[in-house]
């Protein structure tokens, strides 16, 4: 991971159109879908009104095989720990 990805700003979409990039897919829609969490998961993270979890970034590590280290990376979070919230809301809920 490089210093410019750890100076940058907290952004939830650099590190949502990220992963669309390099998952392959056009859409947020998608996205959830590949993330299998609900469409309004991705949106509310978009829009700020929910946080990128420790349990999320778990589950982008997972699906993408990106480490949680280079996600936070791109999400701009420099904090020394992350914690768990298990909030996290499937498509089927």
């Amino acid at each position: 991971m490089t210093q410019t990805a750890l100076q940058h700003a907290y952004d939830p979409n650099r590190l949502l159109n990220t992963l669309i990039d390099r998952l392959g897919v056009r859409s947020d829609n998608a996205l959830s879908r590949r993330l299998k969490v609900a469409g309004n998961v991705i949106r509310d993270m978009r829009d700020g009104r929910i946080p990128v979890a420790g349990s999320m970034l778990l589950w982008m590590q997972e699906v993408t095989g990106i480490s949680v280290d280079e996600l936070r990376g791109l999400l701009g979070d420099r904090r020394a720990k992350c914690r768990l919230h298990y909030g996290i809301r499937t498509a089927g809920a």
